[in-house]
């Protein structure tokens, strides 16, 4: 029982990806270990295949900020051309840490994501601090801003003529989140069949906006493109604000790693997880480029900066009638993101649990379905609670905090070079790659300390509350004997309400896969 305290901890202070089982009872038989101790002999499957898992990046990448708000990185870049390379380099960075986080994903097949790289690496309380901001702030805020701003395009046209009340936006969005939890509980295929209906459709809405573009080109409205106007100076060159330029950039590529979060769940890791890397990172690249380059062809510098919907208004100038086609794309992009950003956060939060770092209720799974329940209504209350915070600040908090982490990640891949060299590496990449990573977040994190010192502070100070929580839930094992009855009594009560059991762990994932 000792194993379980920091779960059952968490489950008294918190009252407070896509699965690759199969969604038919059939197939979510008992296999082998049935007998082995903690196990029901039920386990999650393989069966997230090529195409799913470029769905899972793509729609995560691709939320509702290339269509709402790429004015953040023109603002602050000293002009469109640098714009443009902003949006280049950041795109490649996001490829080289996703290249590092696919050598980790196969030398540690675990699902979790960074959460298990940190944990595994660097030690129990490095990986429960990842964890803890991901539960308190950034899975949550992540999928209530998605579901606001999906309940904003839907309602929008129904007050042509003012905002919609914030109570209204709110409940429909508390409606979002509740159906899309009901799929991703009955079943994995039904999850899986929205993300890649919703992440075509996406494709497909930024594809129009990138042949408008192309048209506009072909005749002549190229202006802001041609090298004499492209850098033509919006304001004096800073490199303060072209770091914050360059954090805009990479916030917008948020979401590449998310299908680490799901690596015990993939056809064939070792092959399908980096050729998911290879086409979808440039594939996401390739849009986001070229979608503000066709902006620039429809509206000036000036407009793009002072439109909040750029997507919407470059539809308003160039489809006349069609115009409401791009607040439709933007309700198809935030409603398959927040599909995607629930199933891969209970994945995390499931891991956590299976580790000892969440009550140990979040690691268990549907007897039939082979869905993690208990997480994803987890995951649901956390959103639902979060829509009645202040959302953004607690985005701001957070973001400096995941940055961090991302860091000291691939740090974690140098180290593990360093400490385990004879480890088998499916996928070896050079280590100038990681170098690079660092050195570019490095510049990030020293230009967010610089312009907004309060928010990284509390956001540190978030982070820092987490040390007394792992020690007192995780670390502190001689809890009263009242304490572990009354948390087990809870326990089954949610399990037999659930109808969910822990699950047989592979082999190799217990031994790390190594």
């Amino acid at each position: 029982m000792g194993e379980h305290l920091g779960q059952e901890f968490m489950m008294t202070v918190g009252s407070g990806r896509r699965s690759s089982c199969s969604s038919e009872p059939e197939e979510c038989s008992p296999g082998a270990g049935r007998n082995a101790p903690g196990s029901s002999g039920v386990t999650l499957k393989k069966q997230i295949g090529l195409v799913s898992a470029c769905g899972i990046i793509v729609g995560n990448i691709i939320g509702s900020g290339i269509f709402v708000s790429p004015k953040g990185v023109l603002e602050n870049a000293s002009s469109v051309g640098v714009a443009i390379i902003v949006w280049v380099i950041t795109g490649l960075i996001t490829a080289i840490g996703a290249l590092c986080y696919a050598e980790l994903g196969v030398t540690i097949p675990k699902s979790g994501g960074d959460y298990t790289y940190v944990k595994d690496i660097f030690g129990g309380l490095a990986g429960f601090l990842r964890l803890w901001i991901a539960v308190l702030v950034i899975c949550p805020t992540n999928q209530a801003v998605l579901a606001l701003t999906f309940s904003t395009y839907v309602l929008q046209p129904l007050f042509p003529s003012c905002l919609p009340s914030d109570t209204g936006l709110r409940l429909l969005a508390a409606i979002c989140l509740l159906f899309l939890t009901w799929v991703n509980c009955h079943s994995v295929r039904w999850a899986m069949y929205v993300q890649d209906v919703f992440t075509a459709g996406k494709l497909l809405a930024l594809g129009l906006i990138i042949i408008m573009g192309f048209v506009q080109i072909f005749k002549g409205h190229y202006y802001w493109l041609e090298p004499v106007h492209a850098f033509e100076t919006l304001r004096d060159f800073d490199v303060g604000l072209l770091g914050l330029s360059f954090l805009q950039g990479s916030f917008a590529y948020g979401g590449w790693n998310f299908l680490n979060y799901v690596t015990e769940e993939l056809v064939d890791p070792h092959r399908n997880l980096p050729r998911a890397i290879f086409i979808s990172i440039p594939v996401v690249t390739f849009v986001y480029v070229f979608a503000n380059v066709a902006y620039v062809t429809a509206m000036s510098p000036q407009e793009l900066m002072a439109s909040n919907a750029v997507a919407v208004t470059f539809g308003e100038k160039l489809l006349g009638v069609m115009s409401w086609i791009m607040p439709v794309s933007v309700m198809l992009s935030t409603f398959g993101g927040v599909n995607g950003s629930l199933f891969t956060s209970s994945r995390l939060f499931f891991a956590g649990a299976r580790e000892g770092h969440l009550p140990r209720l979040l690691a268990m799974i549907h007897v039939t379905r082979c869905t993690p329940i208990p997480a994803l209504v987890f995951t649901l209350i956390s959103t639902l609670l979060m829509l009645c915070c202040d959302i953004n600040t607690l985005i701001n908090y957070g973001g400096f905090i995941n940055s961090l982490f991302y860091c000291v990640t691939v740090a974690g891949q140098i180290v593990l070079r360093i400490k385990e060299p004879e480890i088998y590496r499916p996928i070896k990449v050079s280590l100038a790659w990681p170098v690079i990573f660092l050195l570019f977040w490095a510049f990030m994190l020293v230009c967010c300390l610089c312009s907004e010192p309060l928010v990284c502070g509390c956001g540190l100070a978030i982070m820092v509350i987490g040390v007394p929580v792992y020690f007192l839930g995780v670390y502190w094992e001689n809890k009263p004997r009242y304490f572990h009855i009354t948390i087990g009594k809870m326990t089954h009560l949610c399990q037999k309400l659930c109808l969910v059991v822990y699950p047989m762990m592979d082999e190799n994932l217990e031994t790390g896969g190594h």
